[in-house]
């Protein structure tokens, strides 16, 4: 079983999506798929009701998730875990107690445009639009990932 950690910094947007994507691309008997972010603001939270809208219109439930923060504990549980941005995946990377935790930790729009280290935007003051712009960049990115890993 591999599992998969996305990780953005409420876990109420981008995160959720890139869970709820993911998982609708691959094998619930393989693969596991999880969501956390870096802050402790909203933890217990559904996802912002604009995520679970877009996700929604795409055939994706993601309205049972509760936001969680990420922990130390995550790198013993999970085989790769994707940052949405930089700042996030430098807060991962700080938490890492090895070189072995920060070779999980990958910027996940890098899977779509190698060594660029992009940041999927927060769409969280971006209204609808940035929902489904973000909405979008996942899940080409996941189609990559689901890719990759189900060979």
């Amino acid at each position: 079983m591999t599992k998969i950690l996305m990780v953005c910094l409420g876990n109420i947007c981008r995160s959720p999506l890139a869970e709820g994507i993911l998982k609708s691309k691959l094998d619930a008997d393989l693969f596991t798929v999880d969501s956390a972010g870096t802050s402790s603001y909203h933890i217990g939270s559904k996802p912002d009701s604009r995520s679970i809208a877009v996700a929604r219109l795409n055939g994706i439930d993601i309205s049972g998730q509760r936001a969680r923060q990420f922990s130390k504990q995550d790198f013993k549980d999970f085989d790769i875990i994707y940052a949405m941005d930089n700042s996030n995946y430098n807060n991962i990377i700080a938490l890492a107690a090895n070189d072995n935790d920060k070779a999980k930790v990958k910027l996940i729009l890098n899977t779509i445009f190698p060594n660029q280290n992009l940041d999927v935007p927060d769409p969280y003051y971006g209204g609808d639009k940035g929902f489904e712009n973000v909405y979008q960049m996942l899940d080409n990115a996941c189609s990559v990932i689901a890719e990759k890993i189900s060979k």
